[in-house]
This record gives structure tokens, sequence and C-alpha cells, in this order.
């Protein structure tokens, strides 16, 4: 979504009327062949990034000052380093061929922060093309290229420009390919769907045979109008309408899960199970035998003295690991026979979203996302003592 969004920007659009060669790569403005000497005062060219601050795709007022940069480290025209915007030499990963060597500091004085990209991207062009200059007047960061139709089929409406401002888009990009499901859009469910719709996976398979009614809405994020209420939509419906404002790929299927019509699922990636009833047995059994891993999630709350208490629980099953599943019961079933606290159906949103985090993080673990050192495929939380749990280690 490079070009529209350089063309809805007047800064960035100056920038490119100028003749300056600039592309958007994974939230961050990136300016390609930018002049500079290097310390033996050959003529080099660079590339200088910015992280992008937009509103509703159209830029506004730069978050940072510092810039980055990739190459060698720019000189004076006598071979002596540009040290007055020397900030950090940290090696950061943008996207594609996009790997930043250095961070420059060049506050644009009296003013703390740039009032625009154009300010902030030509500001920092200057400073290192100028020893070019006086060598050879001729080179200049404005090459006028042919601009590159650099369209992206994105999932998202919009830059996702918070992995950007938290230097993290290569590792958010690990979620990029994956095709998941969502079964069951109740109290954990929705939050479930909060939480993977603003990562960059590719689709979000919705099933759930509800209807979204006033009770929903008081243990589901975000906060449903009246008149939606009244029009007592498919839960799939109204998530996937509130959802695909900003992002797309969001596929729904608006009945509830059985093992009977999960032989689509063959080919996602991922399943988050959060349903209960008679069918779950068997829903599992199904999506063993079609190899999908999966994360099973469920609460039990009960009242004691006049507070609520409970254990919250993730159970994660994954190729070469689903024995424990089974073995040691990680996951109760609705017809269990005795006593079973996770068939209580007390729903509170804060321990729905919770659940949802524990769920989703474990998820990211399982893709490299975040750091796993247990590696844990049960785990659970008690509510009174505060505490988390965590066995089944392969």
């Amino acid at each position: 979504m490079s070009r529209p969004l350089i063309a809805l920007s007047p800064d960035l659009k100056r920038l490119r009327d100028e003749g300056y060669d600039i592309q958007i790569v994974n939230g961050h403005v990136v300016l390609r062949d930018v002049p500079y000497l290097n310390s033996k005062r050959e003529i080099k060219r660079g590339v200088l990034i910015s992280t992008l601050t937009l509103a509703n795709n159209v830029t506004t007022r730069p978050d940072t000052h510092v810039a980055m940069f990739t190459g060698e480290y720019p000189c004076h025209a006598d071979g002596r380093p540009i040290e007055r915007i020397r900030n950090g030499n940290n090696r950061t990963v943008i996207g594609g061929d996009v790997v930043a060597d250095f961070t420059f500091s060049a506050k644009p004085k009296p003013k703390e922060v740039y009032d625009n990209y154009y300010e902030k991207m030509s500001t920092y062009a200057d400073i290192l093309s100028g020893p070019v200059q006086a060598i050879d007047p001729a080179v200049t960061a404005k090459t006028f290229p042919v601009v590159r139709d650099d369209e992206q089929d994105d999932v998202f409406k919009y830059v996702d420009t918070a992995s950007s401002r938290a230097e993290i888009t290569a590792i958010s990009k690990k979620l990029a390919s994956s095709r998941i499901a969502i079964l069951g859009l109740g109290g954990t469910g929705s939050y479930v769907l909060d939480l993977v719709a603003k990562t960059p996976v590719r689709e979000i398979h919705l099933f759930d045979g509800d209807t979204f009614l006033q009770h929903n809405a008081f243990r589901a994020p975000g906060a449903a109008r009246g008149d939606e209420l009244a029009e007592k939509l498919p839960k799939v419906v109204y998530f996937e309408r509130k959802y695909s404002e900003m992002r797309n790929g969001i596929v729904v299927h608006p009945h509830f899960a059985t093992p009977d019509n999960l032989a689509g699922l063959a080919g996602l990636d991922f399943v988050f199970l959060c349903m209960e009833g008679s069918a779950k047995r068997g829903i599992v059994r199904k999506l063993e035998e079609l190899d999908v891993p999966f994360i099973d999630v469920g609460m039990g709350v009960y009242v004691a003295d006049q507070a609520l208490g409970g254990v919250l629980r993730v159970t994660s099953s994954i190729r070469g690991n689903r024995g424990h599943v089974w073995d040691k019961q990680r996951i109760p079933f609705s017809e269990a026979e005795g006593h079973n606290e996770y068939d209580k159906n007390i729903q509170i949103a804060d321990l729905n979203a919770l659940n949802a985090a524990l769920a989703v993080i474990k998820w990211k673990k399982l893709l490299g996302f975040y750091i796993d050192q247990e590696r844990e495929l049960y785990s659970t939380y008690t509510i009174g003592g505060n505490d988390v749990d965590n066995q089944d280690t392969p």
C-alpha cells in the first residue's frame, strides 16, 4: 500500500515529486540512494529509514527525530566521521532487503522533532550528501527513479505502525503466513479473535452458530451499540463486521463446529478451541486426525464466601506431542462423570481476556515470536493465589 499512502500524504508526496526514491516498508519510510562519503572518501549510496506515524493512512508529525541508516558510517570530505549525528550502531531488521546498521540523531533546533517527513528525511539526506557535493556537485539523492509498482496484498487495511515503532517488524512476520480458526466466539473466543486480528495472520476462520445478544456484549471486546444488538446478528457476522474495519482475511462459518464439518480445517495451520459441549471430544479427535495443532482453553470459576475463585487453563496439542491430552486428561469434556469445575458457566470479561491472552501468548511461543523456555503443553492460572503452574514439558 506504499503508493496510495504516499499520494495521500503531502510530505511524502513532496519527497517523491522532488525526485527522492522513497517507499513504505513494514511501517517505515525508506529513502534509498542517498549519497555519502566513506572513510576512504569514496562516494557510496545508502538508505535512510524512519519510523512512520499515521492517522488513517495519512502521515502525522514524526514521533522521533532519530533516523536509521544502511551503509558504511558517513564521513566529512576529509574522511573524518560525521560525529555530530552519531547515535548508535544497533542492527535492526526492517524487512525485505532493508537492514539498518546505524542510528543518527540530528534534532531540528529549537524543536524536539521535525514537523513532517519531508523536513526530516531531506534534512538527513542533506547532511549525508553535503560532503559528496564538495567532490562531485552532480551527485544527489534526487535520482527521480521509475516509481515501482509496490502495491502489497496486505492483510491490514492500514499500515501496522505499532510493530515498526516497537522495532519488532521482522519478528511479527513469523505470524504472517498462518491460517487459523477459532471454534467458539464466546467470552474467551472473542478475545482470542481480538488479539489474533491484530497480527499479520493471513486468514482467520470463525466458527459459531449463536446469535450476538445483549449478554454477550458484556463479555466481549469493544462496545456494541444498541442498534447492533437489535439486529440479532449471528456472532460470526457481528465480529466479522467489527474486525473487517481493520483487516482482510476473516472467513465466517455461521454454525457450530462438529467433527463432521471440520474436514476443511485440514489446510489450516492452527486452531483455537474455545468451546464446550458434547461435540468437543469428537472435535479434538478430528483435529488430531487432521494433524492440525491446536490450543484448548477453559475456565473453572466458582463462588466461595461471596467472592469468585477458580482456575484458567491452556492446553496445547501439537504434532508429535498429543498423548498428554488423553493420558493425563488435560482437556475436560462436558460428559465426564463427577464434579468438573470447568463445566461451571460463570464468565467474567477480565478472566476471559486473560485466558485468551495466555492462549495467544502460547501460540506465539510455538511460532517463535516469544522465547519459550519451559515449552509446557499444559498451563493453569489460579485466581486466589495468582499462581501459574506449567506442566507436560516434551
